[in-house]
């Protein structure tokens, strides 16, 4: 699905980190970094670790869609030069953001409740590490691999996991993060990123997937809303081309999503979804937990503990978690909220 990466050393090296105070009275330090990979490819990290901390903290890693800028109005935040696609949000005119982007995304991402609660917040923009359309793969970290591509050559989502696992390589530099407790986490395409971050690059102590769908938690056999040819058709370059020839096949796949959700056992997984997100299809994404949950048995942990999808804001936790929440397709300040809780139960 995801596709082969190419077995190319490429050094990751940290550059231009700059500490200040960050938040109402000073409540953390904002980081911001330049990891360079392959000696060329500039990718702008922004960490929050919580003021005054007696030693190394745990961390959640995500990758953003409008760059750093968007996630806090801060005028301190590098201002990003890159891509944009026109939908990531208010203030990006031309396919680049403006003054006006500071701040649009604050919404997903509750710095100042994370660091509160005793994490260091890292993220970066996706298209930073490769951007998101289809470019014929000319573009981003495919660009420091010369090959010749084919049907199995990984797609933007491997692309964007091999760069959150460049991150982790930085993280585990920084002494004010405890690298062994890092939880990658994503919502939607980057919600599909995390899950194969974690399933290939077993360092993430977490994982978290956040209204992932199609691609991503959902089982593609008999899911509803989005299917494996539509994904495959708006956004073929996020997968290998071996996917798209089961379009319209989902019963032919050899495998399926909860497949993928169990290559994170036994470490701790979080699946969420939302109500109205018929799109991602919550029943589908609630039954890849479960089946996962099975290999977690199996391996003497919990799984989660429950066979029957659980109400709205109604969260289960086991070594698996899960809730669906009211709303739709979004990543809010609830959902935050249990991921620490669960963080809190396996990462404290």
């Amino acid at each position: 699905m995801y596709g082969r990466v190419p077995e190319i050393g490429i050094s990751a090296e940290a550059a231009g980190a700059l500490a200040e105070p960050a938040l109402s009275a000073g409540a953390a330090i904002r980081t911001e970094t330049t990891v360079l990979l392959g000696g060329r490819l500039q990718v702008r990290v922004l960490l929050y670790t919580p003021a005054g901390a007696s030693g190394p903290v745990p961390a959640f890693l995500g990758l953003n869609f409008g760059s750093n800028h968007t996630g806090e109005s801060d005028p301190g935040i590098t201002l990003s030069e890159a891509w944009m696609r026109p939908s990531t949000g208010a203030g990006v005119v031309g396919n680049r953001a403006t003054e006006a982007s500071r701040g649009s995304a604050a919404g997903r991402w509750p710095v100042r409740r994370i660091v509160e609660r005793g994490y260091a917040l890292a993220t970066a923009y996706c298209g930073d590490i490769d951007p998101d359309y289809d470019d014929g793969f000319r573009n981003g970290v495919h660009s420091l691999f010369p090959q010749t591509r084919g049907m199995d050559s990984w797609g933007t989502i491997a692309a964007w996991a091999w760069g959150l696992s460049r991150i982790l390589d930085y993280l585990a530099t920084v002494p004010t993060v405890d690298a062994s407790r890092v939880a990658v986490m994503g919502h939607s395409r980057l919600g599909k990123t995390a899950l194969w971050a974690g399933a290939e690059d077993q360092r993430f102590a977490m994982v978290i997937s956040n209204d992932s769908g199609c691609g991503g938690a959902a089982i593609s056999r008999g899911k509803g809303g989005e299917s494996v040819e539509r994904i495959t058709q708006v956004f073929p370059h996020w997968f290998c081309g071996n996917f798209a020839s089961f379009a319209g096949k989902e019963d032919d796949l050899p495998v399926d999503q909860h497949m993928l959700l169990a290559l994170s056992a036994p470490r701790p997984l979080y699946v969420a979804s939302a109500e109205e997100d018929l799109w991602a299809d919550p029943r589908s994404e609630f039954l890849s937990a479960a089946e996962a949950g099975k290999v977690y048995r199996f391996l003497g942990g919990t799984g989660l503990p429950t066979d029957r999808m659980p109400g709205v804001m109604t969260p289960v936790l086991g070594d698996v978690g899960y809730h669906i929440r009211t709303g739709g397709h979004d990543v809010t300040a609830y959902d935050w909220e249990r991921f620490m809780d669960f963080a809190d139960l396996h990462l404290i």
